[in-house]
This record gives structure tokens, sequence and C-alpha cells, in this order.
């Protein structure tokens, strides 16, 4: 059996705060998620997507990319989102499936739990549920979801590979994996690792390019793919750097080109009866 990771509560509280923060300032007026002008969360989604939707759920997107572009769902379909915070992802996708789909929605934060079902309420999606839980132990039976979506959020766990394993369970054999997340390319210096990954919010590290395809075969899935397409330029965190005490000019030479959000697609075996396969 794989050894579980020392959980950290501090840090696991640290998460839970920083987002519950986030759903505080969005429903009290304040800017903080993807409407702000973040190198990060901003430009991740078209105005004909976010067109519709309630105001908040788009200003609480915290997100690194758009993992309900990176797939083709189709009415009727099950689709869970890991560490759906605000609902954006959920919404959208509750859109395509249509009436006769479903689409979950799991957070940790009661805050971004209350925030999600207001804007679900908002919206008039119906066939929209919220659960309150953690992406470590989903509450979901085997086999039962055809997608599993999630948007920076894997890279915040600190038992990446329990995630997988997770999501390897509740999908259908056939079913398809698609998230967005952060990851390293490369070797870098494990302090300036820490302050760029406190920058894109990654506060419990990301994986690298290859350890994201063996964890995901690990878990059992197949077809893999890490696409990273937005790499980030550690010149748009000079301030934040600086506030920190390090100096940007030493950061951007050791990490230039090594931090990227990517597309992460893999598929769970169509013939699929071991005991993470079948209910």
């Amino acid at each position: 059996m794989d050894a579980k990771p020392t959980i950290d509560a501090d840090l696991k509280n640290a998460v839970r705060d920083k987002y519950a923060g986030v759903a505080k300032g969005v429903t009290s007026g304040g800017c903080c998620g993807g409407s702000c002008a973040d190198p990060i969360t901003s430009n991740l989604y078209s105005e004909g997507e976010t067109s519709g939707l309630p105001a908040e759920a788009v200003q609480a997107s915290l997100g690194c990319g758009n993992p309900t572009a990176l797939i083709d769902l189709k009415p009727g379909q099950t689709v869970l989102d890991l560490g759906s915070g605000g609902g954006i992802d959920v919404l959208l996708s509750a859109k395509r499936v249509g009436p006769t789909g479903k689409v979950y929605g799991l957070d940790m934060t009661d805050e971004m739990l209350a925030l999600a079902r207001r804007n679900q309420q908002q919206s008039g999606a119906t066939n929209v549920e919220f659960l309150k839980g953690e992406i470590e132990s989903i509450p979901l039976p085997a086999s039962t979801v055809d997608v599993v979506i999630s948007n920076c959020v894997i890279n915040l766990s600190q038992d990446k590979s329990r995630v997988l394993k997770e999501a390897f369970r509740v999908l259908k054999p056939g079913g398809r994996f698609a998230v967005s997340d952060v990851v390293v390319r490369g070797s870098v210096d494990p302090a300036i690792r820490k302050n760029v990954e406190l920058w894109v919010g990654c506060v419990a590290g990301a994986l690298g390019e290859d350890e994201y395809r063996t964890a995901l075969a690990d878990a059992g899935f197949e077809q893999i793919e890490v696409d990273p397409w937005r790499v980030y330029d550690v010149n748009d965190a000079r301030q934040f750097l600086t506030d920190a005490g390090v100096d940007p000019d030493v950061v951007e030479t050791e990490a230039r080109g090594k931090f990227a959000s990517a597309f992460i697609r893999a598929q769970k075996p169509k013939s699929c009866c071991g005991p993470e396969c079948c209910s």
C-alpha cells in the first residue's frame, strides 16, 4: 500500500481560510478572482461563455485555465468538478450536459459552497448539486461519473496521488479526466520554487510534468496528456517577491520558463474491473 503523506493541518486550514476570504470578498463586492487584472486567473473564459452567468461566479474564479474547454461534454452526462469554488465551471458544464445530465461541485469551504449555491439559484440551474467534502475522499459511489474536471485545485492537495485515485474510482469505465493545473517544468531551487508557488497560489506545491504523468498512470489512467499552455512570466510577480524580501532578478533568471498552467487529460480504461473500477 502507498504510504500516506503527513497532513499539515495548518496548511490545510490556510487553504480553507484563503478561499473563505475570497468568497467573503466577492459577496461584499470586492475583487478577488478572475475579474481582476491577474496574469494567472484573468482571460480564461470568453465573453460568450460568461454571459448569462451570475457576476459573483465569474468574480470568484481563481483557476489557471478553462477545463470546460478541454473536453466535449454531451447531453445526459454526469460531471464532477473537484474544488468547485464559486461554481463557474459547474454552471458552464451544466449548460452543456443539459437537463438530462448532472453536474456535481465538490468543495470543502462553507463560504464557497454558500456562494456557489446562491449562484446556482440565480442562474436557474436545476441539474446541479454542490457537495461538501474533500477531494482526497470524494463522497460519491464508484463508477458514477462520466467526466472529472478541476481548475487549479489538485495542486493544493497534500495527497495528490490519493486525489487521482479517487477521481479514477468515481469515473465510469471509459470516463475522462480533464483538468487545468499548475506544473513545474524541470528543476528549480527549492527556495525560489516556494516563493513563486506562493505567488501563483499553489501553497501545497505543484507537481512536475513527469510527476503528474506518473501519478496518473499509477492511479490506473491511460491516454495521458500534460500540455503546458501558459508559461508564467516571473516579472509579473516583481512586487509580490520584493514584498516577500526576495530579489526578483535572481528569481527571474532561475525560474524562467519553469512554471506553467497546463491542460491535463487522461482516460479510465473502457474495460476495467479491479477493486478501483467496479462497484
